[in-house]
């Protein structure tokens, strides 16, 4: 059974109905070592500024990461991941916009939740040991997602037999496990974890499914494509040269039912989320 809406925090977002559309999440690293934009939003206020021009540019959701999760990276020291995000999850918590933090630490997540966070987006699907109990009070959303193993060895040859149906029964079993903690299905999301322990066919059989996945989870699907390798492999292009491909594959995803994707670039996704919405009106009218 489908949810009617994510339970956002202080937000409630529609998923069917007039109402509904999809959301665009813009993603504000305060990390030195992030695989796009490591070091550029470090210090605070570069990190604010940062935050009001995705504000200024349509941003729904800003999602607060304190860890590089690139593949091969080692996790900070709890105090330093703290020292990281605290700050500016106070400086932004009402700036108006629904306030992610992008964690993996149950003590980060606690610390969150109890500052005001909208939502705990998880890319280790919400496993560590009290992760669950964190997060089970209150009404924040919870992204669920899918990675293979770890950071450090994701993408050491990744296998699967059928990586649909094994990323659709991880997810699954996740939210099995995240109800039996008392969490209503209504805060949750799920995001297949696109280069998370994928190769490129992994992540391009994932994509198609996007409508599979969240139909056979029940649950909303966010889509996290911008900038990664499978852009470059895709386009050829560098980090930094890789935002049209990404607007592209946000735009793929939204196609196929995601109902939340996760950027670098904005303005330009939510001009082309616009376009798209506008050309669906006018067919579906």
């Amino acid at each position: 059974m489908k949810t009617r809406y994510l339970q956002c925090g202080r937000y409630r977002f529609p998923l069917e109905g007039e109402a509904a559309r999809p959301l665009v999440m813009g993603i504000l690293n305060v990390t030195p070592d992030s695989f796009s934009d490591g070091g550029r939003f470090q210090a605070l206020d570069s990190a604010l500024s940062h935050a009001e021009q995705m504000i200024a540019d349509g941003v729904d959701i800003i999602d607060i990461g304190g860890e590089s999760t690139r593949p091969g990276s080692r996790p900070p020291p709890l105090e330093e991941e703290l020292r990281r995000v605290m700050p500016a999850l106070y400086a932004l918590r009402d700036c108006g916009k629904a306030i992610s933090i992008d964690t993996r630490e149950p003590r980060v997540m606690r610390a969150a939740v109890d500052a005001g966070a909208d939502m705990v987006n998880d890319v280790n699907g919400f496993r560590a040991p009290g992760a669950l109990s964190a997060v089970n009070q209150g009404e924040s959303a919870l992204c669920i997602m899918h990675m293979l193993r770890d950071p450090q060895t994701m993408q050491a040859a990744p296998h699967y037999d059928d990586v649909v149906a094994e990323v659709g029964a991880f997810l699954r079993e996740r939210r099995a496990a995240a109800e039996q903690a008392g969490i209503v299905p209504e805060r949750l999301c799920i995001d297949p974890g696109f280069g998370f322990g994928k190769t490129l066919v992994h992540n391009l059989d994932l994509l198609r499914a996007v409508g599979d996945l969240r139909d056979n989870c029940g649950l909303p699907v966010l889509a996290g494509l911008s900038r990664k390798s499978m852009i470059g492999s895709i386009t050829g292009k560098p980090v930094g040269r890789r935002g049209a491909g990404s607007v592209a594959a946000a735009l793929a995803a939204v196609a196929r039912g995601a109902a939340i994707v996760r950027v670098h670039d904005v303005a330009e996704t939510v001009d082309a989320l616009k376009v798209w919405q506008a050309i669906q009106a006018n067919t579906q009218g």
